[in-house]
């Protein structure tokens, strides 16, 4: 994960929520990667990666402060919820008296009205091991979680892709709030690589800009899309209509889950390394006996995110054995504004 302990690479903050700061009306080079925070020059450890299992899932954690993940403080502030707190499974802001919807007035970071009303997530990934070298047209939407962020453990799927290259691929979380706040984006990188790979598996297309389709699925862009860019200074490559807000899923064209149209048809060439590089953990991490490897620290924006588990039930992680912090979670970070009620577009499948 870029900025996994913060912009300083000398230190490793198990209170930060850096990366977790929304991107709004800044220019491209600065909210590329979250350059103008730094975070695109604090990239994680050597053999520090995501693991994709091909045709498998892999589990993280979203949470809006690494404190609120089993990153840090062995996990004694984490709850089922990203803010570290406990509330109802049907935690909703929907009133049934007939007075107007609102958002959740407890958790306003994650901009939305309940679960069915979460705008979706998903992760893009560029076959480039140097961020330089990633662009719009080679960083491809792969993945989808629709009514997420929601819960603090969210499972997404891994089509069937080749293996990264020598030194890995370079990977991105990606959200759009559905309303509820600031009408802005969140986008956090990563290193990643493909595991269990097949030789004969298909490269990824050329990304093509994605379009705003809902009520009209003819209008969809099929195949391989870019992330969505939206208010921001430069860079947009999506507009919309005052009060509609584009999201990862069927209003730009994604099914929810692995995307299997986004290969091209030839076979892939023979990547230079291995699928089977194993992410390194911290010394100090202790992992209970499993099948699955615990991998690196990834990603999230509204939400500091930890691999924990791939296609099985996820196994609990240990972080440095620091004491709990008596400096209490930052969250204000986030910016909250007035929201305008409004009906949810989907209803809750799962």
């Amino acid at each position: 994960m870029y900025c996994r302990g913060g912009a300083d690479a000398t230190k490793d903050d198990q209170n930060t929520n850096l990366v977790v700061n929304p991107l709004y009306n800044l220019a491209k080079q600065d909210w590329w990667f979250q350059h103008h925070r730094g975070c695109d020059k604090v990239p994680p450890k050597a053999e520090e990666f995501l693991e994709l299992p091909a045709n498998g899932s892999v589990a993280v954690e979203l949470a809006h402060n690494r404190a609120f993940t089993t990153l840090s403080y062995e996990g004694k502030l984490v709850t089922d919820w990203p803010d570290g707190k406990k509330h109802p499974e049907n935690w909703t802001g929907w009133n049934t008296d007939g007075t107007p919807a609102v958002c959740l007035k407890d958790d306003g970071a994650l901009h939305t009205y309940n679960e069915s009303s979460a705008g979706g997530t998903a992760f893009a990934i560029s076959y480039n091991s140097k961020l330089e070298d990633v662009t719009m047209e080679n960083l491809v939407v792969f993945t989808t979680r629709y009514h997420t962020p929601w819960k603090r453990l969210a499972t997404y799927d891994v089509p069937d892709m080749p293996a990264c290259p020598e030194g890995g691929c370079t990977c991105a979380w990606l959200w759009i709030p559905n309303g509820c706040g600031e009408a802005n984006m969140y986008m956090q990188g990563f290193k990643c690589n493909v595991t269990g790979a097949s030789p004969t598996a298909k490269p990824l297309a050329k990304a093509q800009v994605p379009v705003y389709c809902e009520n009209e699925p003819e209008k969809c862009v099929k195949g391989p899309k870019q992330m969505l860019a939206w208010h921001q200074a430069t860079g947009n490559n999506i507009e919309t209509a005052q009060w509609v807000t584009p999201n990862y899923n069927h209003k730009c064209g994604w099914a929810e889950g692995a995307q299997t149209d986004i290969f091209e048809s030839r076979a892939a060439a023979p990547a230079q390394s291995s699928s089977a590089i194993p992410a390194s953990l911290p010394s100090s991490t202790s992992v209970a006996p499993s099948s699955v490897l615990v991998q690196s620290v990834v990603v999230s924006s509204t939400l500091a995110t930890r691999v924990i588990g791939a296609s099985v039930t996820p196994t609990p992680v240990l972080a440095d054995g620091t004491s709990v912090s008596t400096t209490k979670p930052s969250t204000s970070a986030t910016k909250k504004t007035a929201c305008t009620a409004r009906r949810p577009r989907y209803t809750l499948s799962h």
